[in-house]
């Protein structure tokens, strides 16, 4: 709870320090705030809170890493952003302080209890990204994106409500523990609840990108910054799909043979479509967006783990976070007038930080060892291979048209035509890439810790 004040705090303050137009000034009281609220959920074990009798939200081991891995990889966002936002003087502050905001609702999902700090947190998650999708003033694509989001988005709110709605009637309560109480006493086969599972379970999967809710990916990940897409690829997807396994993996455990069939055929179909649309993408941008499409389809057999499903999901989120932050990375370096694939060809030779940062997060996206992607693929199948193993061997078949994928860039990037062509980096650029990398290498590590 304390980390949640302390981020929100910071963006009030960081909209205030940006009045005095200073970029880096504004970017050293954000990012000393993150550092602060990381620090506070570390330790948050250690001392005594005066918030700590709050009901409305609680964070277990596993939710204090979820929480920790959004706050480290919001910082890292910040950085990626610095570059391109620190020209604009008058508006770098805004950035900063919706992406505080947005990481505050993302905190709250994170650690809710009842299904009030649930929506809550969705919202406050949502709200400042459909700013932010169309904060680049005077360009088309951004504006577009960013009124598709929001009215899409909107509908997929409604029907989130009407799903709440449905299971209070039927349970008579907004906590958590009382919803699932009700369930394992007989109420799982209720019209009335089954009908509001299903309505979460379609706002759910919208918000995390899957088939068949998949469709304002592509758009608005186009008309998004380098910065903003980082950030709704990993902290944005990483609060929603924990938000997801956690509510269907306890709350709602006793409905898992209702709901896993309906889980299954979105996993496998947004598996297949993303990879063989990404596979005609010219536009990294979109190509990303359908990648991100496909992992979401990976990262739903968390939901059919109702026992590490949890722990699965945090090593896959790593390892495709840093992976993706770490190439929105380098496009960011390489953009040009377009986002188009041909910027890429031949950087990895003149480039030697850009090219090995390049070749591990594609492996790793990949799924070869011994890379976090690996693991947390591994973890996710295994979890799944007794009861559900035809949905197993078809993701397999799917991760191999996804490693066609991520080779075919890697060959472009390294591909000697381009050779020569230096590429200007920033100190913060390569910290990103660096610290990217680690996450992409070691992450699995987390593993041996007990």
């Amino acid at each position: 709870m304390d980390a949640l004040i302390i981020i929100f705090i910071t963006g009030l303050l960081g909209l205030f320090v940006g009045m005095l137009k200073k970029s880096q000034l504004t970017l050293i009281v954000i990012c000393t705030g993150l550092i602060a609220g990381f620090l506070s959920m570390f330790f948050m074990n250690d001392y005594e809170s005066i918030f700590s009798s709050y009901n409305g939200l609680s964070f277990s081991r596993t939710q204090q890493m979820f929480g920790l891995l959004a706050i480290g990889l919001t910082l890292l966002a910040v950085l990626l952003g610095y570059a391109y936002y620190k020209e604009d003087t008058e508006h770098t502050a805004d950035y900063y302080g919706l992406i505080l905001f947005s990481l505050t609702g993302a905190i709250c999902l994170i650690g809710f209890s009842n299904m009030f700090m649930f929506f809550l947190g969705l919202e406050i998650l949502s709200i400042p990204i459909y700013v932010l999708v169309g904060i680049q003033k005077g360009n088309s694509l951004a504006s577009e994106a960013s009124v598709k989001y929001f009215f899409t988005g909107s509908f997929a709110t409604a029907i989130m409500l009407f799903g709440i709605a449905l299971i209070y009637g039927s349970t008579g309560s907004f906590e958590m523990k009382e919803i699932q109480m009700a369930i394992d006493m007989g109420m799982s086969h209720s019209p009335m609840l089954n009908i509001g599972v299903l309505m979460m379970m379609a706002a759910f999967l919208f918000k995390v990108g899957a088939v068949p809710f998949h469709f304002w990916g592509p758009d608005v990940y186009q008309g998004s910054s380098n910065a903003v897409m980082a950030f709704m690829a990993s902290v944005v997807k990483l609060a929603a799909l924990f938000a997801f396994v956690h509510l269907f993996n306890f709350t709602f455990q006793t409905l898992t043979p209702f709901v896993s069939g309906l889980v299954l055929f979105a996993i496998i179909v947004s598996l297949f479509l993303g990879y063989l649309s990404a596979l005609k993408q010219t536009s990294f941008r979109r190509m990303m967006a359908y990648s991100s499409i496909a992992n979401t389809g990976f990262a739903l057999f968390a939901v059919l783990n109702q026992q590490f499903g949890e722990a699965s999901l945090w090593v896959f989120l790593i390892g495709y976070a840093c992976s993706t932050i770490a190439l929105i990375t380098i496009n960011m370096i390489v953009e040009k007038e377009t986002d188009e694939l041909s910027n890429w060809k031949g950087i990895g030779y003149a480039n030697p930080l850009i090219g090995i940062t390049l070749v591990i997060s594609l492996l790793s996206m990949s799924g070869i060892p011994p890379f976090t992607g690996f693991f947390g693929k591994y973890l996710l199948l295994s979890s799944a291979f007794s009861d559900h193993l035809p949905f197993v061997i078809l993701a397999i078949i799917a991760s191999l048209v996804g490693a066609y994928l991520y080779l075919r860039l890697m060959l472009l990037s390294l591909s000697r035509e381009g050779e020569g062509q230096k590429l200007k980096m920033t100190g913060i650029q390569a910290l990103v890439l660096i610290v990217s990398l680690a996450g992409t290498v070691g992450g699995w590590l987390v593993l041996l810790i007990k």
